[in-house]
């Protein structure tokens, strides 16, 4: 791990509170290194060598089953995955792999089972990020359990344009397919749901979004903080 690799990680909400003595255990065994796109990274099943944290690009974690495959979450900087599988010493339950050149450090499992046996700060830390992934979670489940699908891309998009700033206009930042599979919906319907949102202000050409109705498009969307405020 290069010295100015340090900084970045110290300042996770992870790692800021835990004494230096942990910290500098915690990051011996680590490495950092750069993967192309396309690259699987962790296998579902498997157990966990390693917590990872995303320094730049992003990753896709997806799960499989029967012969078929849903897209979960996308990673992006500065984060960590997956925590629970590391802390439990427990099978992964989703794969990962870059959806496109992304720098990843790699911090040994038991390494980080054995600091968070003995830095409060850290334990602290880990039960604070489990908890808001669990929430996350309940947050997603209600997102596909309460919503049709022209609900849920029309929230993703007004999620997606707070996330740009407010911005009227905006890419995509997962491809068409992906975002179908993320949102529980074939390609074909998110085709569909796309041109059904035509009347309520929103364009779309290739990745590009256009809101041009914002109060229609929410009068459709009816955003819940519950579900799709990630603060809360």
């Amino acid at each position: 791990m290069r010295p100015d690799d340090i900084p970045e990680i110290r300042t996770l909400d992870l790692f800021r509170n835990m004494s230096d003595e942990s910290f500098g255990d915690l990051i011996r065994g680590a490495y950092v290194q750069t993967f192309p796109p396309q690259v699987q990274l962790i296998t579902e099943g498997d157990y966990p060598d390693f917590l990872h944290i995303v320094l730049t690009g992003s990753v896709e974690m997806f799960a499989s089953w029967n012969g078929r495959e849903t897209s979960m979450a996308t990673v992006r900087p500065i984060s960590t995955f997956i925590l629970a599988a590391s802390i439990k010493d427990a099978p992964y339950l989703m794969s990962a792999r870059t959806a496109e050149k992304s720098r990843v450090i790699m911090l040994p499992s038991m390494d980080v089972r054995a600091v968070f046996e003995v830095d409060n700060g850290f334990a602290r830390a880990v039960v604070g990020e489990l908890a808001q992934c669990y929430r996350a979670v309940v947050k997603t489940s209600k997102d596909l359990k309460l919503r049709t699908s022209i609900e849920r891309l029309a929230n993703y998009l007004l999620r997606s344009s707070h996330r740009a700033g407010g911005a009227a206009e905006f890419d995509l930042s997962i491809e068409k397919r992906r975002l179908a599979s993320f949102l529980g919906m074939t390609p074909e319907n998110l085709s569909r749901a796309i041109k059904a949102l035509r009347p309520y202000g929103v364009e779309v050409e290739g990745p590009t979004v256009r809101i041009v109705d914002r109060d229609s498009l929410e009068g459709l969307a009816k955003p819940n903080p519950l579900i799709d405020d990630p603060s809360t």
